[in-house]
């Protein structure tokens, strides 16, 4: 009947599902993880660089193995960007499957940062070390949060509405 919603009917008169009212941009959410990554990396190298010459603190190494440390630096700086990718992929499951996708996101995102963080002070070692490295992992997940957050708040698009023609 013309004008009648029933409630019963979960589709609505068409019997199918709604369309949603977004759509996910999937290649400029991903470009923006790919940068994300990049800076990632840059951001741990740079974090290791200032907290061995300019600190004097041995992270990652001995203080004889030079600024950039060893292959522990380059471990960091992969890991970085995985976890740049892998935040990239969270916002993207939660775009297209979620209510309300962003406050999830952030608030997972502040978990994700939170067990790093609080890693290095479980390990033996100088308490120098510890904060240091806290430090760097917060640096790297509160930009890995903002960037991939924006890149997804660019990704999400209205979505066309069809026009709808009714006969009677």
């Amino acid at each position: 009947m013309a004008g009648y919603h029933d409630e019963t009917d979960p589709f609505g008169s068409r019997g199918r599902p709604p369309q949603s009212s977004v759509r996910v941009d999937v290649s400029r959410l991903w470009v923006g993880g790919l940068a994300t990554a990049a800076v990632a990396a840059l951001i741990g190298l740079l974090g290791v660089l200032i907290v061995r010459a300019v600190l004097g603190i041995a992270l990652h190494a001995p203080s004889t193995a030079g600024p950039f440390g060893d292959s522990d630096t380059v471990v960091l700086c992969g890991l970085a960007a995985v976890a740049a990718l892998a935040v990239t992929g969270l916002a993207h499951l939660l775009l297209i499957g979620a209510p309300r996708p962003m406050d999830r996101f952030a608030s997972l995102v502040g978990l994700l940062i939170a067990m790093p963080v609080v890693v290095p002070f479980l390990s033996p070692g100088p308490m120098s070390v510890a904060l240091a490295t806290a430090a760097i992992h917060l640096v790297i997940g509160l930009v890995i949060g903002t960037l991939v957050s924006g890149a997804a708040a660019a990704a999400v698009r209205p979505a066309p509405q069809r026009q709808r023609f009714e006969f009677e």
